[in-house]
């Protein structure tokens, strides 16, 4: 990551770093950048993201595994669709098993 890189691509960065069948939280990733009370500011940058096609936003959610930006993506359902394609079981908007699929960018990063 380059200092000159603006927040938003810092967080695409990382986010383009989560592996299949895995997520991370917007708190996690604003953390990982050294901006712990910037988890909003992830979300923001998650919602813009849905052009990037290399930018895998449907793999960051809430601290308590909701698919909070969901109605972000096309079709009622399409997070929760990517996030099952991958292996991920979601019920009633929520990740289950969170800690099992949970990808730590501080813990995997450094």
């Amino acid at each position: 990551m380059k200092e000159s890189d603006n927040f938003f691509d810092k967080v695409y960065q990382v986010a383009r770093l989560i592996p299949h069948g895995k997520v991370t939280s917007y708190g996690a990733i604003a953390t990982y950048l050294g901006a712990a009370r910037s988890a909003r500011m992830v979300g923001w940058a998650m919602n813009k993201a849905h052009n990037l096609e290399d930018v895998p936003a449907h793999r960051v959610v809430n601290r308590k595994g909701l698919l909070t930006g969901k109605h972000h993506f096309d079709g009622t359902n399409l997070m929760q669709q990517l996030l099952e394609s991958e292996g991920i079981i979601v019920i009633e908007n929520q990740i289950q098993d969170l800690e099992k699929v949970f990808w730590n960018p501080m813990e995997e990063l450094s």
